[in-house]
């Protein structure tokens, strides 16, 4: 089979033995494709991940050899996450099930970018489901991705009906401010890109370009009484949009922080410490999450068509180079 893999500045394929159970408990699936993630993009141009590394998790696929005690079989389509939480240890029971050390442990092997994944018997009782009909295989492969923005939006714990601002209206913004949506915020995205500013317009959410600072805060400040909105939700890693962010939240308010950024930027004590402000991460999502994240998906409450540019297994490079270079909003790879 083929996989691809880091090779120095490039993802390339390269060949290996096809994947089998060998006794084991799960399935191999053949994957039929798998979205390109801003966290594959940072590993891979940071160079966290090592080279023979293969990257992917937002994968859709079709079982081709089980062994399980769960009702999937053979010739199913299905969507999975790649961690599994324990369930048992001090992060889980806290509700922090993205901090266990199982979750972080436990992958699909070898990687979504693969033409045949292994998953454990784990991942099949957990997190994995049958991909709904009404839903292409384009449009299953953003079950992880909205997970994760849904563990986001339940951790902001936020009243419904507030003012909400997502920063940066990337794949993961876009999806962030429907997912905040349909849990009853009011809505306003940025983002730097005409094209993506559209985009959410498009979708009903309130959206404006946020070149012009003065007059980003003067339209944000207007739409929310002066005072500023109650959360700012981060999908931006740029150091300009924590200062910007600090601006925007009204006194008392949050900021979640859903980006990873090269270098620790920080944020001003002061700001947070005399403005009461509450910020706070999130990361990954339970599997509860990928439950209601499937349908948000299933129901159109969240609309993901046209988002994705479709490329070739064998253009995966391209897909990065693209992706790096703001070309698209987000990268498919078909791969079978």
């Amino acid at each position: 089979m083929k996989i691809a893999v880091i090779n120095n500045e490039d993802i390339v394929l390269k060949s290996v033995e096809n994947l089998q159970l060998n006794g084991r408990r799960g399935a191999v699936v053949k994957v039929l494709g798998c979205g390109l993630c801003g966290s594959d993009i940072v590993k891979f141009r940071e160079k966290i991940s090592p080279d023979g590394t293969v990257l992917g998790h937002e994968i859709v696929a079709q079982i081709v050899e089980i062994s399980s005690d769960t009702d999937f079989k053979t010739g199913d389509k299905i969507v999975t996450s790649h961690h599994i939480p324990c369930g048992e240890c001090v992060f889980c029971k806290s509700g922090n099930v993205s901090m266990c050390a199982h979750f972080k442990k436990t992958n699909i092997l070898p990687g979504g970018f693969s033409e045949f994944v292994y998953l454990t018997e784990e991942h099949l009782k957990q997190v994995a489901h049958p991909l709904p009909e009404n839903l292409s295989d384009i449009e299953g492969s953003f079950y992880e991705p909205l997970g994760c923005c849904v563990r986001a939006v339940h951790r902001a714990n936020l009243t419904e009906g507030s003012n909400v601002l997502v920063v940066g209206s990337g794949s993961i913004g876009i999806l962030m401010a429907q997912a905040l949506k349909a849990h009853g915020m009011n809505v306003i995205g940025c983002d730097l890109i005409d094209e993506r500013v559209e985009i959410l317009k498009n979708l009903g959410i309130d959206a404006i370009n946020s070149s012009d600072f003065e007059k980003t805060k003067k339209y944000i400040f207007d739409k929310t009484g002066g005072v500023g909105v109650d959360a700012v939700f981060m999908t931006s890693g740029a150091d300009k949009a924590i200062d910007f962010a600090i601006k925007m939240v009204r006194n008392g308010g949050t900021i979640l922080v859903f980006a990873s950024t090269p270098k620790n930027f920080g944020y001003p004590n002061n700001e947070i410490y005399y403005r009461e402000l509450t910020v706070l991460g999130s990361y990954s999502p339970a599997p509860s999450d990928l439950s209601e994240s499937l349908e948000l998906l299933k129901s159109g409450r969240v609309n993901v068509k046209n988002l994705s540019t479709v490329y070739e297994f064998d253009k995966i490079n391209v897909a990065f180079k693209d992706t790096i270079s703001n070309k698209i909003l987000k990268a498919y790879i078909k791969i079978s």
